[in-house]
């Protein structure tokens, strides 16, 4: 049984322009309560009660709105990023306050149905692998990563292809299962072309690699939590009963 969860959080939000100028995006309300209270209580709702939150831009914030976890039911732990150097360094950063054993990562801007974490959870003690992502369906996976596979075995991972160059649908969803070999690969990963060293890189590294990187389809709701307007667009169909997370 997975018990433990690392949610990086630590980015400055620089798509969402001057709304996260005083406020880090995690604690950007939709429905009335902060984007990272939806992920803390959908990772919770797979038996998971041991957050360990990244956090960077404005992170103090994110400490004092959640404390310890305790108020809502949860263990959360803290790990500053000092320098923007890419979710693969934030993930190192975390792991000190892991067990060796495997967690469920999230993006801290990925807001997606709360099922979806039981499933990804449910998939893996079913069926252990080196890594489990979660795809969500898209028409073009031009804005994230266009995953490839075999069955649910993953075997190419292309980030950020030119719109129309995919011949995939699916998406890295932003949530996944890691086990302990990713660390060994993420120690050694080069920068990206931006400077940074990224976790999706880690992950398509360890396909090229052969280790045993396995999928599982996301369904019902999800959003990349990016720019204003998607912001608002939330908030809209949450005014409208629209946004089902259940």
């Amino acid at each position: 049984m997975i018990n433990q969860a690392m949610i990086l959080a630590a980015g400055k939000g620089t798509r969402m322009g001057g709304i996260t100028a005083q406020r880090p995006k995690p604690l950007l309300e939709i429905g009335g309560l902060p984007l990272l209270q939806h992920i803390l209580t959908g990772l919770a709702g797979a038996g998971i009660s041991h957050m360990v939150v990244v956090i960077g831009h404005l992170g103090e914030q994110i400490e004092r709105h959640f404390g310890d976890g305790s108020a809502i039911g949860l263990r959360i732990t803290y790990c500053r990023q000092e320098r923007q150097t890419g979710t693969a360094q934030a993930a190192l950063l975390a792991r000190k306050h892991l067990e060796p054993t495997p967690l469920v990562m999230s993006f801290g801007d990925i807001l997606c149905a709360r099922s979806n974490y039981c499933t990804l959870v449910g998939r893996f003690a079913a069926h252990p692998c080196d890594a489990l992502l979660g795809l969500n369906a898209v028409d073009d996976p031009w804005a994230g990563a266009a995953v490839y596979r075999d069955g649910d075995r993953v075997t190419r991972i292309v980030e950020k292809p030119p719109r129309g160059a995919s011949s995939t649908r699916w998406n890295n969803a932003g949530v996944m299962v890691l086990t302990p070999t990713v660390w060994a690969v993420l120690e050694e990963l080069p920068p990206s072309e931006r400077g940074e060293y990224e976790l999706p890189q880690g992950i398509a590294r360890m396909v090229e690699m052969g280790y045993d990187v396995r999928a599982v389809e996301f369904t019902g709701f999800w959003s990349d939590v990016g720019t204003p307007a998607e912001l608002e667009r939330l908030n809209r169909l949450a005014r409208d009963g629209a946004l089902d997370l259940s």
